[in-house]
């Protein structure tokens, strides 16, 4: 399947990034005025890859959660190229779910079906925490 985003540079350190649907999103460099740094956006794409796999287990778990969210932290290597060398997900859950359920819904989208999630982990060491509220 082939892939297509643009990136155009706006002003300063500002870019355009422009996915194959159609939707864009302001890159920066220093200056985050406007737009998160790339290396923020890869940590927002790991979140949305494995919060949109979970809505899709827990759906047909039919698990009645009313709430998800998943909060990334990152360490990077201090040398260029400064790769994500840790990674970790603190995932929040609310609703009258079945906890083992949850637990191997989050389990089967990082060991297989969250692509982000698959190609971080050939640099990265990944770790994550459940809570439910």
């Amino acid at each position: 399947m082939k892939t297509i985003a643009t990136v155009r540079h706006i002003a300063e350190a500002k870019f355009d990034a422009t996915t194959a649907s159609g939707h864009t999103v302001r890159l920066e460099g220093e200056a985050q005025e406007t737009g998160g740094s790339p290396m923020e956006m890869v940590l927002a794409a790991l979140g949305g890859c494995s919060t949109v796999t979970i809505v899709e287990f827990l759906d047909k778990m039919r698990q009645p959660f009313t709430s998800l969210e998943v909060e990334l932290s990152g360490e990077r290597a201090d040398e260029p190229p400064r790769v994500y060398t840790r990674i970790h997900a603190h995932y929040r859950v609310g609703g009258d779910v079945n906890h083992d359920r949850v637990r191997r819904a989050i389990e089967l989208t990082e060991s297989k079906y969250c692509s982000v999630h698959t190609m971080l982990e050939k640099t990265a060491e990944m770790s994550h925490t459940i809570e439910f509220v």
